[in-house]
């Protein structure tokens, strides 16, 4: 008889997502993100738009790691990651990265597993678990 505990898979998911884009987060945070301005006003945009960034790298993976408003932080982190894809991959869609596989599949798997999240909740294994957004 094969036992499930599906809150360690959620916390698992939580730290794999909320670690990995961690990485993304400081290092933008550290070395800058001006080019995401300049890219955001190239397409017509305004550039106080690429703060956003440090919203859905830094501030949603660190409620995600945790299990806080985790739902509701899912839901930016997998719309934040839509956005990288629509603003800087469009070109790649339909291409192959260099080992043949699909070029966006990193960010295909943050948008899922972030939407997973949006609709699972975190778990048992969380800071919060009462809320509607938990």
């Amino acid at each position: 008889m094969k036992t499930r505990n599906t809150d360690l898979g959620f916390l698992m998911l939580r730290i794999s997502l909320g670690i990995t884009m961690l990485f993304y987060g400081f290092s933008k945070l550290i070395l800058g993100a001006t080019f995401i301005e300049e890219h955001l006003i190239s397409l017509g945009l305004p550039g106080f738009l690429y703060y956003g960034v440090f919203v859905g790298e830094i501030l949603a993976p660190l409620l995600i790691v945790v299990g806080w408003r985790t739902r509701l932080a899912a839901l930016i982190y997998a719309f934040n990651m839509l956005c990288a894809l629509l603003l800087m991959k469009t070109g790649d869609i339909l291409a192959l990265n260099n080992n043949g596989g699909w070029a966006i599949d990193m960010i295909v798997l943050y948008i899922l597993g972030g939407m997973a999240l949006y609709f699972t909740g975190a778990g048992r294994f969380a800071l919060g678990t009462k809320n509607q957004w938990d």
